[in-house]
């Protein structure tokens, strides 16, 4: 891809795989804030934090233990309720919405990769790839299922079940069910905890791919500084607060920027 490819905003998707503006934040948090408990025993986990996640691009988020890093991920996907503040999915403030509208938006618009990989044993690779769209009662695009196949190198696999499969195998069956329903955003959490490190390295490039090849949306919770530098960014978070980001990040640069904060 040449540079000035690279640098363009690559196109999204919204529901259905509908366009949506390349320019606006895929997701956004503003003045977030999280208290887990009260008075002298109370935690305070996220602290004002206010961040945006490019479309079509490849966001890490890193921290110390205790930073708040998986909090402020689940709040941004809707799996946690923020304190004080406001969580953007494309132009949906989601921190309004009742129980059921914010269940139906995480099934349309969000894609989720976690590190166990949630894959149901009875069912094939294909089986539980498409498992989303049937739960949904969503057709199945057949293009662009087989374009996600390709991506992930599953083609020789559709037909096993998860006992069959490779650890880096059934993440990859995770990612792409995560891919196959075009949600607007992705987030991972520790996708490689569960890997070794060459089947963690085909699955960060699946992803990296899947940003590339496809314009799609990745937000990524990791504790390694090899996962972060397949990222196109890493944004740093200390005691509840975002402290700094690294663009174009590497193992090193990641590396000292977390000695920094010490981690």
């Amino acid at each position: 891809m040449n540079g000035s490819l690279a640098n363009a905003p690559a196109q999204g998707f919204g529901p259905q795989g509908a366009p949506v503006n390349p320019a606006s934040p895929a997701v956004s948090a503003t003045r977030v804030s999280k208290v887990y408990g009260s008075g002298d025993a109370a935690v305070h986990a996220l602290r004002g934090v206010s961040v945006g996640f490019a479309r079509g691009r490849f966001t890490a988020i890193m921290g110390p233990s205790g930073s708040g890093k998986s909090t402020l991920m689940h709040c941004l996907a809707g799996l946690d309720v923020v304190g004080q503040g406001s969580v953007m999915i494309g132009d949906v403030d989601i921190t309004r919405l009742g129980d059921k509208r914010l269940t139906l938006l995480r099934r349309e618009r969000i894609g989720f990769v976690f590190q166990a990989f949630n894959l149901l044993p009875t069912l094939t690779a294909e089986q539980n790839i498409l498992l989303p769209l049937e739960l949904a009662g969503r057709k199945v695009d057949r293009q662009w299922f087989d374009h996600v196949i390709d991506i992930v190198g599953l083609r020789q696999r559709l037909s096993h079940r998860p006992s069959e499969l490779s650890g880096g195998q059934q993440q990859r069956v995770a990612c792409a069910r995560a891919l196959v329903s075009r949600p607007e955003v992705i987030f991972a959490d520790e996708p490689t905890g569960n890997l070794d490190s060459r089947a963690g390295a085909e699955v960060l490039g699946f992803l990296r791919a899947s940003v590339r090849e496809m314009g799609q949306t990745i937000v990524m919770v990791t504790h390694d500084p090899v996962a972060a530098s397949y990222a196109d960014r890493v944004v740093f978070l200390h005691d509840g607060a975002l402290v700094s980001e690294l663009f174009q990040p590497t193992p090193d640069s990641v590396l000292d920027q977390l000695k920094r904060l010490g981690a």
